[in-house]
């Protein structure tokens, strides 16, 4: 008994006052909740933005009202700048890929749920983890500052490729002191995401309960560790990329500025730079970057649909294995992105073959979660139904990435309608889409209280039947030749794709709406939902054998003693159709 009330961890506190509570906490749940309203304040300030931009692409001269107060050197009179809407573009991409697909599935519920699967009082380092979040908040003000300063945000791209994005405000708007934000902001995200990824790492291998060995970890459990390990790599290269960038900008280097550069007319004072430097560096960490957003939802997905099918998946152990060959693999595509970079064919060969191979465990995962399906019993809810979403945008946006794995069809398509379609779709929405899923499972954890199921289905089927909606016409876009970053219609083949733009647009702003519907719920629910009990959907991991929420210190001081692995549904003999992990039950054939 003495060894099962030992104290496994840091041991801090109850808190005491609003602020230690609620702002500066030391509470890994707490922390977990902040990082998630970051994301959600991300989001819907993303979506604005591209709401903004696919409205100026159909209605090009209409006025916008009360976006000159924002923007009065972007939008005179309202209207759209060509130069206002590429930063409208850097900026939503740096918000959506960055502060919400890296925050919310692995920063939000990792830190909340990661110790509590694995029967742990809090994480490794409570203050280290206190710092990432403010570290992450204060990178995330310094980035929205870029759209009250007079020069503006930049217009470089969520790339930030130099030279543009290294020579100064010679390049244009917003090259200035706008791209500087940029280039700060990004740098003080990485140093937050660094000590984000260390706790996480630390806390799983040292805090795992008695009994709790690797195999017996959740799936979801799994998925934020490896991230944290690609994490750890993937930030640590490009942190120093955007110091050396703003040498480059404001120190006078050529890390990333070739001699002879002549830009608005003027010789730029810079020698021996490589702007392909700059590729390699950010790719290095880009690609890397994929997974980071895409794993956790992939191990948030696994843990719903494995609740929700009341049956084991056909392999867990299999997913597992196949998400660390992702993990591993990932670090071996950077280059391409880069075939149309002029390298030597040779090597878009070699980055091709592991493009395409790591296409292998993705198919394998998606093979397991689609033939678990077969014979299930599966309960219909939100949560279930935005897991089979996110399968749905996983593999329709997963399949156009073998086009893009071939440099020479690449080549054609890479500047185009295409890439976008194939990213928004593998990366953006389906990550968004286990985002709600992870949401609608895990609300009565975290507060006590059941999100409204109809509300919930509604959510779903608009925004599932809005995303196909929008993305699907990329792929033929970018087929016909519609090249993306174009701020109008110039070419003379482009003015008939302005009907299918129209539907895409109305498609964006009829499902962008729908997110409201999701806001309501979540508020909503939060102080009038159903009042849920500790394990309203028969879970059988470690946080759903305690209180709905959970106390402070997760399990009351009494630290929990692990038995089986959490994928014990449909177990034959047993009084209901599942075992927890915490049950000293025999099972046979475990």
């Amino acid at each position: 008994m003495e060894e099962a009330l030992k104290s496994q961890g840091p041991v801090h506190a109850p808190p005491e006052g609003f602020l230690r509570k609620w702002v500066f906490s030391l509470d890994h749940k707490v922390i977990g909740k902040q990082y998630y309203a970051l994301a959600l304040v991300s989001v819907f300030v993303g979506m604005v933005l591209s709401w903004l931009m696919r409205f100026h692409l159909v209605w090009p001269n209409t006025k916008i009202p009360g976006l000159e107060l924002i923007a009065k050197t972007g939008a005179p009179g309202g209207i759209i700048t060509p130069e206002y809407y590429l930063s409208l573009l850097t900026m939503h991409g740096t918000l959506m890929v960055f502060f919400v697909l890296t925050n919310a599935p692995f920063a939000g519920f990792g830190n909340y749920f990661l110790p509590i699967q694995i029967g742990a009082e809090d994480m490794a380092f409570p203050r280290f983890n206190m710092m990432s979040f403010w570290t992450t908040f204060v990178a995330f003000v310094v980035l929205i500052a870029a759209f009250f300063i007079p020069d503006g945000p930049p217009i470089s791209g969520w790339t930030a490729y130099a030279p543009l994005s290294a020579v100064g405000k010679d390049a244009g708007p917003g090259l200035g002191w706008g791209q500087n934000l940029w280039v700060i902001s990004i740098g003080i995200f990485c140093i937050g995401q660094l000590l984000g990824s260390l706790n996480f790492i630390a806390t799983t291998l040292d805090l795992r309960a008695k009994g709790m060995t690797l195999m017996r970890m959740p799936i979801s459990t799994w998925a934020w560790f490896i991230t944290s390990s690609i994490g750890l790599l993937a930030f640590a290269v490009l942190l120093p990329a955007c110091l050396l960038l703003l040498l480059d900008r404001m120190a006078g280097t050529s890390f990333f500025i070739p001699s002879g550069l002549v830009v608005s007319d003027r010789l730029q004072n810079h020698a021996g730079g490589s702007p392909l430097l700059w590729q390699h560096l950010f790719w290095f960490f880009g690609h890397p970057e994929v997974y980071i957003a895409i794993l956790p939802a992939v191990g948030i997905v696994s843990h719903v649909l494995t609740n929700s099918l009341r049956k084991p998946l056909l392999s867990a152990k299999v997913i597992i294995y196949s998400m660390m060959s992702i993990g591993f693999l990932s670090w071996m595509v950077w280059g391409h992105h880069m075939f149309v970079s002029g390298m030597n064919p040779f090597s878009s060969l070699l980055f091709s073959f592991p493009t395409l191979t790591i296409t292998i465990p993705a198919t394998i995962i998606t093979l397991i979660w689609l033939g678990s399906l077969y014979g299930a019993n599966i309960q219909i809810n939100a949560a279930s139904f935005f897991a089979l979403g996110f399968i749905s945008m996983f593999v329709s946006g997963g399949v156009s990435g073998f086009f893009l794995a071939q440099p020479s069809i690449d080549i054609y398509l890479h500047a185009t309608y295409f890439v976008v379609g194939h990213f928004h779709m593998v990366m953006g929405v389906a990550a968004i889409f286990a985002i709600f899923s992870g949401t609608y499972f895990w609300f009565p954890k975290m507060t006590g209280r059941m999100m409204n199921e109809t509300l919930g289905m509604l959510h779903f089927w608009i925004t599932f039947v809005g995303t196909c909606c929008i993305f699907m016409p990329f792929h033929y876009l970018g087929l016909v030749g519609n090249v993306r970053r174009y701020s109008s219609f110039v070419d003379d083949f482009m003015p008939a794709l302005m009907p299918l733009h129209k539907f895409i647009t109305i498609a964006a702003l009829t499902t962008g709406a729908a997110q409201f519907i999701f806001l309501f719920n979540l508020i909503y629910s939060r102080f009038r939902g159903k009042p849920a009990s500790a394990n309203p959907w028969r879970g059988t991991s470690l946080e759903w054998s305690i209180p709905s929420p959970p106390p402070w210190n997760n399990f009351g001081g009494v630290h929990p003693v692990v038995y089986h692995d959490p994928h014990q549904y449909g177990v034959k003999g047993s009084t209901g159709d599942f075992v927890m992990q915490t049950s000293p039950e025999q099972i046979l054939n475990e």
